[in-house]
């Protein structure tokens, strides 16, 4: 007798109480069946072990010492979406979220308690375009030495690196462990080259980036073209001190803030670039302070510009300031508007500009780095990988000048009409085009961007914001009280 299941032939046999398999036959077995078959096989071949010695075994961060240090970065900031860490999707990713996970594969951190989990602080916030090249941030990390010694203890080279994810699993630390974890290198293998790693530093437990700090040092880089410098540095000077700045930042009525008083310490212009570039000397802004507001830098820059360019006098920083009562300038002893509510104006483009460095007290930080300054070591793979960013990005400025070059043959540069310092002009004897048309004014933002009107506006006469307390009230009584009675829903208090 004979008969078939999954294209098995089976032959019974009279003398025995049961069916003998007899050659598979294959040929009338579907697609699905056959992938059935081999699994099958595959499974009978490499049967699962519960024990086998070769299978990993769960990490636990429990078993391991912690330590509590601070890192300092850089980043390339138009690559990402800003620094901060968001909720939901952004365009970019966020820098945070990119070292987060660097720190999560190398087993520094558990990714289960999140941000919070390790104590995550950073020094500033920047957003995205912002640039930084001295950023901190201060954490709870894995280390390898006994939770005793991790806070005393500063790391010097080991031979080789103990935190990828080759480490062997649940190793007991030996109190006779004589290293640290080689936490720069660990980090810039996994990080991508616009995120560098460049020291750490062993912190105590009641350590804060963010309140240690004690002052942040901005950059902001710009060309020379159609621009007076004295006059933007006059216009400067009026910034150091203590002083509201709420007419130069971005007003967000969600973070409910009052006070706008922060202190610029220093606020210097200086060249970059030689005499011979001429127009486009490239300037750098060093803005130092203890603290800034949101956008702050930004909306220094675009008052600058504009008094580079002339279409406002330097009074107009110390004019934004007055938000209180009638002042004078101490400069020229006239008296000063009351500019209680911020006027409509756009703030300088965000590439050129760089958080360059975050300062903390000698007694509080000991910047280190894994290598030993040797060919061989890391800090040498880091100055190579940022050395070769820099060359690409000189030939690319090489390149860029050849285009404008081959381009200036065949088309003549418009009229100039800045800085009104060097040409005469003002907004009211601008000439006219041979057609009759109004000139067009492009008022430099930064990066080689503008903001082209045919007619300027000056700045106290356009339209003003509303005043911070309305602002901060109606977000109060609108949505910040839906987000009241959300965050009590969710948190399931009354």
């Amino acid at each position: 007798m004979r008969f078939g299941r999954f294209g098995f032939t089976y032959r019974f046999l009279p003398s025995k109480t049961h069916f003998r398999i007899m050659t598979p036959n294959y040929e009338s077995w579907s697609k699905d069946e056959l992938i059935a078959r081999l699994k099958e096989l595959e499974a009978k071949k490499h049967p699962k072990s519960t024990h086998s010695p070769t299978s990993k075994k769960p990490f636990h961060f429990s078993s391991h010492p912690k330590r509590k240090i601070a890192i300092k970065f850089c980043y390339s900031g138009w690559e990402y979406n800003g620094l901060a860490y968001q909720n939901g999707p952004t365009p970019l990713p966020t820098v945070e979220d990119v070292l987060f996970k660097a720190f999560v594969k190398a087993r520094l951190v558990d990714e289960t308690g999140g941000l919070d989990g390790c104590g995550w602080e950073k020094c500033g916030r920047t957003d995205r375009g912002v640039s930084a090249a001295g950023q901190v941030v201060s954490l709870w990390v894995r280390s390898a030495l006994p939770t005793e010694t991790s806070s005393k203890v500063t790391s010097s080279p080991p031979s080789e690196d103990v935190s990828t994810e080759d480490t062997p699993q649940n190793t007991s630390l030996q109190s006779s462990t004589k290293h640290e974890l080689r936490y720069v290198s660990i980090l810039n293998r996994l990080l991508p080259p616009t995120i560098r790693v460049l020291a750490w530093s062993s912190i105590s437990p009641d350590f804060s980036a963010r309140f240690n700090c004690k002052h942040r040092h901005y950059k902001y880089f710009f060309t020379s073209h159609g621009l007076d410098v004295s006059l933007m540095q006059s216009a400067a000077n009026h910034l150091v001190g203590e002083h509201d700045f709420r007419n130069m930042c971005k007003l967000d009525p969600g973070k409910q803030i009052t006070n706008f008083h922060r202190c610029v310490m220093r606020a210097q212009i200086n060249p970059l670039s030689p005499e011979s570039d001429g127009d486009n000397r490239v300037y750098v802004f060093d803005l130092v302070g203890s603290a800034f507001l949101y956008h702050q830098v930004r909306h220094i820059m675009a008052l600058l510009f504009l008094v580079g360019t002339g279409v406002e006098q330097p009074s107009i920083i110390p004019a934004l300031m007055n938000v209180f009562h009638a002042e004078s300038d101490s400069s020229t002893k006239s008296p000063l508007p009351l500019v209680d509510r911020k006027p409509e104006y756009q703030m300088a483009d965000a590439l050129p500009l760089m958080l360059w460095d975050c300062a903390y007290a000698d007694s509080d930080v000991t910047w280190q780095t894994d290598g030993d300054g040797t060919e061989s070591g890391a800090g040498s793979d880091l100055y190579h990988q940022l050395h070769s960013i820099h060359q690409r990005s000189l030939i690319h400025t090489v390149l860029d000048e050849h285009f404008f070059t081959a381009a200036t043959q065949y088309h003549s540069p418009p009229p100039q009409y800045f800085p009104f310092s060097q040409t005469g002009l003002t907004p009211h004897t601008l000439p006219h085009s041979t057609s009759g048309r109004e000139p067009v004014l492009g008022v430099p933002l930064g990066a080689g961007t503008y903001k082209r009107n045919a007619r300027y506006i000056p700045l106290l006469e356009r339209k003003r914001l509303d005043h911070v307390d309305v602002a901060n009230e109606r977000w109060r009584i609108g949505r910040g009280s839906k987000y009241s009675k959300q965050k009590t829903s969710d948190d399931g208090t009354e």
